[in-house]
Parts: C-alpha cells; sequence; structure tokens
C-alpha cells in the first residue's frame, strides 16, 4: 500500500510528536466525555428529573448523532482551523455543556446542550488524523492512533469514579459540574498541536485513490457502527448492567474505571505491537470484535462473575480496535489524513448513537439479557463487514493501476512504500 506524502515523517525526530499527540488524545477524551457522563449518571438523572430510561437514553443518543450528522461539517472546519483552535473549541464547548447540564431541570434543555456538545466533539477526530500523517513516523502510526483510540476507554474513568466517590454524598448535579471542570484542564495543552502542515498536495491522485477506496471505507465505517453499537450499550448502561448482575453500585462504579485503566492499556499494547506489522491490523481489529461479541454473551448470562469477564472482554477487546482502525484508514487514504479520522468517526459515533436508546428500548421490553444478546449478534456482524472492507482493500492492492504507480523495486517520487 502506498503512502502519499511528499514530506517523510519517518526522518523526524521519535520524540518531537508525542507531546503533540498526548495533548490530542486528552482533548479526544473530555470532548467526548458529555455523553458518557450523563449515561453513568443516568439512574440518578431519572430519579431526579422523574423521566423513563428511554427517555434519558434518546437524550444521550442525540450527543453522539450530533457527532455523526455534523461530521462532514466538522471534518472540513478541522481541515481549514489551525488545530490548537480546533482542540481548544472541543474542549471548552464540552465543559460548558456539562456545567449548563448540571444545572438542567428538563430533558429538552438537556438535549438541546449535548446537541451542541456533540457537534464540538466531532472537530476531535480530523483533527486527529492530520496530527498522525503529519508529525508522526509511519513506523509509530498505531501507538499514536492506540493513544488517542485510548480516549474512548479513559472517557468512562472519570465518570465512574464520579459514580463511586461523588455521587453518593453529593448528588449528580455535583458530580457533572466536577466533571466539566475537569474538561479545562488540557487546553492548556493544545499549543503543543501547531504546526501541522498538508502531508500531501497531490489534488488528482488524491481523487483518483478517493474513487478506489471509498468502498473500503463504507465497510469499514459500517463494522465500526456495528461494534460501536453493543460495546458503547455497555460503557453507557454499565451501572445498570452491574447492578442487575447482583453487583452494588459502588463496586460497579468501581469495576467501570478499572475497566477503562484496561481499555487504555489494550489500545496502547496493541498499537505498540502492531506497529512492527501494521500490515495486520485488519485482521486483529476483526479479532477484537469478534472477542467483544463473545464478551457481550457473558455480560447477558447476568451473573456476577460472568459480567466482570464480559466486560473485561468488551472493554479491552471488543473496543480496543478504534485506535487500529484510525492507523488502517491511514494507510489506505494518507493523503486525505481528515477523512480517516471521519471514517472512524463517522462509524464509531453512528453506533453510539443507535446504542442508548435503542438498548434502552430492547432492555425495556426483553430485559438486559436479550438486549445485549442482541447487542452480540451486531458485533459479530461487524467483523463480518470488516472482513469484507479488508478483501476488498487486498484486491485494489493488487489492481494494475496501483502496482504501476508502485512498482516492486521502490515507488515514485513523493510516495514511498508502508
Amino acid at each position: 500500500m502506498t503512502t502519499a506524502i511528499t514530506s517523510n515523517p519517518s526522518t523526524r525526530s521519535p520524540v518531537r510528536h508525542w507531546p503533540g499527540v498526548v495533548a490530542t488524545a486528552l482533548i479526544t477524551t473530555v470532548a467526548v466525555m458529555p455523553g458518557f457522563t450523563v449515561g453513568a449518571l443516568a439512574p440518578a438523572i431519572e430519579q431526579d428529573l422523574h423521566v423513563s430510561r428511554t427517555a434519558v437514553g434518546l437524550t444521550i443518543s442525540a450527543f453522539y448523532a450530533a457527532t455523526a450528522l455534523g461530521s462532514p461539517i466538522t471534518k472540513r472546519a478541522a481541515a481549514r482551523l489551525p488545530t490548537p483552535v480546533v482542540l481548544a473549541i472541543a474542549a471548552v464547548v464540552a465543559c460548558a455543556v456539562m456545567l449548563i447540564v448540571a444545572q438542567a431541570n428538563d430533558l429538552a434543555a438537556m438535549t438541546a446542550v449535548l446537541v451542541a456538545g456533540g457537534l464540538s466533539n466531532g472537530l476531535v477526530q480530523p483533527a486527529a488524523g492530520r496530527l498522525i500523517a503529519a508529525r508522526v513516523p509511519r513506523r509509530r502510526r498505531s501507538l499514536a492512533a492506540g493513544t488517542i483510540g485510548a480516549a474512548l476507554g479513559a472517557a468512562t474513568l472519570v465518570p465512574g469514579l464520579l459514580v463511586a466517590i461523588v455521587v453518593p454524598a453529593y448528588g449528580w448535579r455535583t458530580a457533572m459540574v466536577i466533571a466539566g471542570l475537569i474538561a479545562l484542564i488540557p487546553v492548556t495543552l493544545t499549543p503543543l498541536t501547531r504546526g501541522l502542515l498538508d502531508p500531501y498536495r497531490g489534488r488528482v491522485e488524491q481523487a483518483a485513490t478517493a474513487r478506489r477506496t471509498s468502498g473500503v471505507l463504507v465497510l469499514w465505517a459500517l463494522a465500526a457502527a456495528l461494534s460501536a453499537t453493543g460495546n458503547n450499550a455497555v460503557a453507557t448502561y454499565f451501572i445498570q448492567l452491574g447492578t442487575h448482575s447482583g453487583l452494588p453500585a459502588t463496586v460497579t462504579g468501581n469495576l467501570l474505571s478499572l475497566s477503562a485503566l484496561l481499555a487504555i492499556a489494550v489500545r496502547l499494547i496493541a498499537g505498540a505491537l502492531t506497529d512492527r506489522a501494521p500490515h495486520r491490523n485488519p485482521a486483529l481489529i476483526t479479532a477484537m470484535m469478534l472477542t467483544g461479541s463473545l464478551g457481550l454473551v457473558l455480560i447477558a448470562i447476568g451473573t456476577p462473575a460472568t459480567f466482570v469477564l464480559g466486560a473485561a472482554l468488551a472493554f479491552s477487546a471488543g473496543w480496543g480496535w478504534t485506535g487500529l482502525l484510525l492507523a488502517t484508514t491511514l494507510r489506505l487514504v494518507p493523503h486525505k489524513a481528515e477523512n480517516a479520522g471521519h471514517t472512524v468517526q463517522v462509524g464509531v459515533y453512528t453506533g453510539a448513537t443507535i446504542a442508548p436508546y435503542t438498548f434502552a428500548a430492547l432492555s425495556s421490553t426483553f430485559g438486559y439479557a436479550g438486549a445485549a444478546l442482541i447487542a452480540a449478534v451486531a458485533a459479530f456482524a461487524a467483523a463480518a463487514a470488516m472482513i469484507t472492507g479488508t478483501l476488498l482493500s487486498r484486491r485494489l492492492d493488487e489492481s494494475p493501476i496501483r502496482k504501476r504507480r508502485c512498482p516492486r523495486g521502490g515507488a515514485e517520487q513523493g510516495m514511498t512504500l508502508n
């Protein structure tokens, strides 16, 4: 597969890019935190506002829907604005959203605010794709993408701690204020992401490659959406699933935080290992999706032991592929890095949009066990879509056009073999 980058990132300092990657990962964490925080605090919100589980699920879905549906707009904005400005906007808006939600007295107002937060959340992944393509050496891109992908796991860490420590003593509104203030902390790090360049300027080549790879990107986005549907449902309703399985709420909150740490570790380890053979990323992503499906089946059994094991699998493997998928799509469309982030973002947040409301409705009808089994089927279908997209990608690699542009013995000027 070709990597069309005129400025060779592999010749740059192996250290210089990491501060920008870490800063982007922290911004990514706080930008998506409003959705996860409302999900973790849902039981207290339902009781305080006297609303149903399904109604709160629809409110959470609005946050993710705004990210997915607004992604074409935010992708263009992220490509044109300076990266530090893009990331600062995302963090400040996330802070404002959580502070306003803490004062909301009805779901309509809460939903409107979360929609604004979802739109700003859509700025982050395209910016992350540009950062990795422009600043990170090819031999470290899976690890860098895994670091940024770990934000989805880290975003559940703070809500889990708030449920276990703050909510019992001070209530959900205080917990939401604390989450909002935490979102401001990484804003000070945004200058570390400045200086990003457009890594490729061959517009004709971009258009030709985009036509050939569009089918692959659609299939991989579909796989991300299906897998994220089940895994986001687990993350959003983790407390309820845990208590339904027989665990106390405080224990479940601590377990959510531990699962988030496990998810972070898996993303980093997987990224570091797959940098040695990045062409194997699609196979590993598929295996992770299948493992996540198994985790959802274990959660459906509904005992404390199977819940703990299933949650570990769902968080670690079933949700650990996001960074690898970003790195894989970057290898497919290296000249259009924001499109790689856009593909992952649309897939993940489409699934996240479907998950809260649908899982709430299904669990109300079929119980938590039935809803978890349906989520497991979706995760299995995700693996099938990932395999189909990978096979199509290999056919593109073997096409005469690509062989002619990237001969076995070397590469044309401005293009290197990856």
